[in-house]
């Protein structure tokens, strides 16, 4: 996924690091926040410098870095005004000394006064030993700032800089990443609303080495996908294409047929459309009012319109087959047109080759599939599929918008924009 430059634009970001040999990652995260427009001011413990210098933030990111060392009253360069000044602090990474200390609130080096005096939520990144981070006191601690306004970002479970394989090593820059953006961009809209994805196109087996399918990249379904999570919604992607650098948080579903696919979506939309909640329930639990939200359905999977009519186990042979070989195909079920539509919000998406046709045929899509919009992207050829920017047509029953080239994740969020819409319509 390219991180869009303007994902993050006028955001102001503290990065604290602390003593342990993750640091290293820390200059990847601090890259991946200043490519996409944020301003970052990094706050570094003593024991930090000792495997990172300081000049090397202030490289990347063009400010000085604030240490305890250089404390200065006169200017913004303090423990109280870096504070006041951010958006959200990012601790990674966060050693078990650090983590205990910030668990009771003991601020005896300038980046533990910078987290003590920072009031808003804070992005966490542990970092340690399995047997230190497992700890039960460590796990205490953990807890305890889960409830004090931290978003715990998990470790992996890896090769450690002690020679030993466990959990402990600091999650990977791009997760760090993602789940400072969600919360920076956190829309209330789309906020813990559940909301579906489909993408990619299927893959319909002829043999148990041949397949029929298309040259759907499954990148815009990722990139809206992405977007949504974003903007903090509960998304479930369904794609026969899921590449490394989705969100790890995001629940992903990997599909290969179009029966599978449709398996697992009539699934999903079931659970999104769980009856409605009591109040008695409601108050057992505050978080269960997200499926009160009208759930989405974002329709992206080029789903092949047939299929073989039947499936061959093992391997066909040539020399069985002969010189000519005729594959009998039959009609394949139109998801988006038999799926229970009720309740839910529907885009649909179509790809139209012929400019003179493509309005027209998204047009009649709205009618005969029953959903609420389509976006509608005209290609020029073969070529036009896998790229990373798109043009989209937001087409609904009311009216268009045209949303021009951008890049994909840039362009899913005009997308969101113009979805919200589709509720406000039904008041």
């Amino acid at each position: 996924m390219d991180i869009s430059q303007n994902l993050l634009k006028n955001k102001k970001i503290i990065l604290a690091v602390t003593g342990s040999i993750a640091v290293y990652k820390s200059l990847e995260l601090a890259r991946l926040f200043v490519k996409s427009g944020a301003e970052v001011r990094v706050v570094m413990s003593e024991a930090a410098k000792k495997f990172v210098t300081p000049l090397t933030f202030e490289t990347l990111t063009s400010n000085k870095v604030l240490d305890d060392t250089n404390e200065d009253w006169t200017s913004y360069h303090n423990h109280i005004k870096l504070a006041q000044w951010a958006d959200i602090m990012v601790i990674a990474p966060a050693t078990a000394n650090t983590i205990a200390k910030l668990a009771n609130a003991i601020a005896d080096n300038i980046l533990l006064q910078v987290a003590l005096a920072y009031p808003d939520v804070k992005i966490l990144a542990p970092s340690a030993n399995t047997n230190m981070l497992q700890h039960p006191i460590s796990q205490a601690n953990l807890k305890m700032l889960a409830i004090a306004n931290f978003t715990i970002v998990d470790t992996q479970t890896k090769e450690l800089a002690c020679k030993t394989t466990g959990d402990g090593a600091m999650a990977e820059p791009l997760d760090i990443f993602y789940e400072t953006a969600r919360e920076l961009l956190k829309d209330q809209f789309w906020s813990d609303r559940m909301v579906m994805v489909t993408g990619g196109g299927t893959i319909e087996k002829i043999d148990d080495v041949r397949y029929l399918s298309n040259f759907s990249s499954g990148k815009m379904a990722a990139a809206v996908a992405t977007a949504l999570y974003l903007k903090g919604a509960d998304v479930n992607l369904i794609s026969t294409k899921l590449s490394d650098d989705l969100p790890k948080n995001m629940h992903k579903i990997h599909v290969e047929d179009s029966a599978e696919m449709m398996e697992y979506l009539v699934d999903s939309i079931r659970i999104a459309k769980k009856g409605k909640i009591s109040k008695a329930t409601l108050m057992r639990d505050e978080h269960i009012h997200r499926i009160e939200k009208t759930p989405y359905l974002f329709m992206a999977a080029a789903v092949s319109d047939y299929i073989p009519a039947f499936t061959q186990s093992g391997k066909l042979k040539k020399d069985i087959l002969g010189d000519e070989w005729e594959l009998a195909l039959k009609k394949n079920v139109d998801i988006l047109g038999s799926i229970n539509k009720e309740g839910i919000k529907v885009v649909g998406f179509k790809a139209e080759m012929d400019p003179q046709s493509a309005k027209t045929n998204a047009t009649n899509m709205l009618e005969n599939k029953g959903i609420d919009a389509v976006c509608l992207n005209i290609l020029q050829n073969s070529s036009s599929f896998g790229t990373d920017t798109n043009e989209i047509e937001f087409i609904t029953k009311e009216n268009s918008v045209m949303l021009p080239r951008a890049a994909k994740l840039e362009l899913s969020f005009e997308i969101l924009e113009n979805a919200k819409e589709l509720e406000s319509s039904d008041e």
